[in-house]
């Protein structure tokens, strides 16, 4: 075991510092907001995977959602959940998860009222971020990543919403088959599923792809809003 200093030097180089605090009612949440290089067009909000499992605002499926949203012409905020990273407080599974979706996106639209939103999650990302997305009227969109649909299988409040869905997963998805996230969105009037081919859950060797991806439908969502 590393004795205490060593391993708050280590603690750091895993959660790299993000550039502010949101308050939050446990204290505060840790987060990173980019600008667009050019015009902005709308603001978004990407949510981590799980805590307990390394989840952060740093993973590489997260960083790449973000920068989707970014190439698109977004204003995007990502942040740690309680208990990751500078994030106080302690997990506290999709209840905690939810209350600090909905902290981080309060902030997101307080900072630009009356912009386009849109919402990503990926993995536990996925669960808390689509259940505050589908009920607040100022986001426009959702993206869900990785759905965990075997993991968590109390994802019928998407059933029959209307919002635009767009699901990303991989075909040897270890924590949910394609026929599982089937049986969800098949009940979406609005979901639009992408399956990505010999992808995993963490989508290995399709990063790209599936920043680009993120990026091509949310400017055609945003056009034909």
């Amino acid at each position: 075991m590393f004795p205490p200093a060593q391993f708050r030097v280590y603690d750091f180089n895993v959660y790299p510092k993000g550039n502010l605090f949101i308050s939050a009612p446990h204290g505060q949440l840790e987060a990173i907001l980019k600008e667009p290089t050019g015009e902005r067009k709308g603001v978004g909000l990407v949510c981590h995977p799980h805590p307990l499992g390394g989840g952060t605002m740093h993973n590489k499926v997260v960083f790449r959602a973000a920068a989707g949203l970014t190439d698109a012409g977004l204003a995007t905020l990502r942040f740690n959940f309680r208990g990751v990273g500078a994030s106080t407080g302690v997990h506290a599974e999709v209840a905690g998860g939810v209350e600090d979706a909905r902290t981080a996106l309060d902030y997101l639209i307080g900072e630009y009222p009356g912009e386009d939103v849109t919402l990503a999650g990926f993995s536990f990302g996925s669960r808390t971020g689509m259940e505050v997305g589908i009920a607040d009227k100022r986001v426009n969109r959702l993206i869900s990543i990785g759905t965990p649909v075997e993991k968590y299988r109390d994802y019928d409040f998407l059933v029959g919403v209307t919002k635009r869905i767009l699901f990303l997963h991989g075909d040897k998805d270890e924590f949910c088959s394609v026929e599982s996230l089937r049986s969800l969105t098949d009940r979406i009037p609005n979901a639009e599923v992408i399956i990505f081919e010999n992808c995993g859950h963490f989508f290995d060797e399709h990063l790209n792809e599936l920043r680009q991806t993120i990026r091509d439908w949310t400017v055609i969502e945003m056009n034909h809003r």
